[in-house]
């Protein structure tokens, strides 16, 4: 009976510990799980693959303009702009080069090529005989190759060979311009009517506007001159005849120098003296130097008394407000 007292509360501390032992063996099979998973990752740490390299930088896709224009003088200037967009905001793109091809059938028959100026543009002009298809038209392509930082670009345009005549009159007083637009694709001359041509005195930096024409059967129309037009130093004036972005066509222009302008120097001589010039009249020079003088003078009148109240000052006022 001794024993059985004595090893009684064991028997009941053991019947204690079995549920918790049960209880607690959850969590310790957990702690052994994500032990053993931070063991896992531990050991695949120093198989991870290295980052992949910086993606290459994106380039700059450039927009080409092209359009070409027929002379009277059976010469094509080659007009092209280049110019991209860049964060929003349309920029120039200077110094680049481009390369002018002539499509004739299936072939390509390089041109030449120029270099855009400060502000994305260049003019080419082709002076060798250009033979237009069995359509009368003539085909061009520009092509820029792409650089580093710039993708390639290429523009196509096509026009029906055409020539604009503009011929001066002078009749008394009267100052006429009477142009004429030729069909000349299939080598036939045909005359084109119906389309209105603009006539346009050249000036410094844009063409000025005199008028416009609708040209008749004949092909033919007449703008009035004014006779007060300011010239060069000889008189001269520069008249263009111009037709602009018609379908068929595309832009045409001719030229002609006549004497009917107003003679205007380009000496730069000294202007009198007039309110209106550099030189103000000598009363108005001299009426402003005495107004400034007065007024400096009251300045510089009301400093020399301040100066002369301080230093007349008493010594036993000034002892007393330091």
């Amino acid at each position: 009976m001794k024993k059985t007292r004595l090893f009684a509360p064991i028997h009941r501390a053991g019947k204690l510990l079995v549920p918790a032992a049960l209880f607690l063996l959850p969590l310790i099979t957990q702690g052994q799980a994500d032990t053993a998973k931070k063991d896992t990752t531990q050991a695949a740490a120093p198989e991870v693959t290295a980052p992949a390299a910086a993606e290459a930088p994106e380039l700059i896709s450039p927009s080409l303009t092209f359009f070409c224009v027929q002379k009277s003088d059976n010469t094509v200037d080659l007009h092209a702009a280049m110019k991209a967009k860049v964060k929003g905001n349309f920029i120039r793109l200077p110094h680049l080069k481009l390369t002018f091809i002539q499509v004739v059938g299936d072939s390509d028959k390089e041109l030449g090529h120029a270099i855009t100026n400060g502000e994305g543009k260049l003019v080419f002009t082709v002076k060798d005989s250009l033979v237009p298809d069995a359509e009368g038209k003539l085909h061009f392509k520009a092509v820029f190759a792409g650089n580093k930082a710039m993708e390639a670009a290429e523009e196509v345009t096509a026009v029906k060979r055409a020539r604009l005549e503009i011929a001066p009159v002078k009749a008394d007083s009267l100052l006429t311009v009477n142009v004429k637009l030729i069909d000349v694709g299939t080598g036939t001359e045909v005359p084109v009517k119906e389309t209105e041509i603009g006539v346009f005195v050249n000036r410094s930096f844009l063409p000025l506007k005199l008028g416009s024409a609708t040209t008749d059967e004949n092909g033919e129309g007449t703008v009035e001159i004014p006779s007060n037009l300011p010239g060069d130093a000889n008189g001269n004036i520069t008249l263009l005849a111009k037709l602009d972005e018609n379908e068929t066509y595309g832009y045409l222009e001719a030229s002609a120098v006549q004497k009917w302008g107003i003679p205007i120097s380009t000496v730069v001589n000294e202007q009198p003296r007039a309110l209106w010039s550099q030189h103000p009249p000598l009363w108005m020079l001299i009426t402003f130097i005495i107004l400034m003088g007065v007024v400096w003078g009251h300045f510089l009148v009301i400093v020399y008394q301040l100066w002369r109240l301080r230093k007349e000052e008493p010594q036993e006022n000034r002892k007393a407000t330091a």
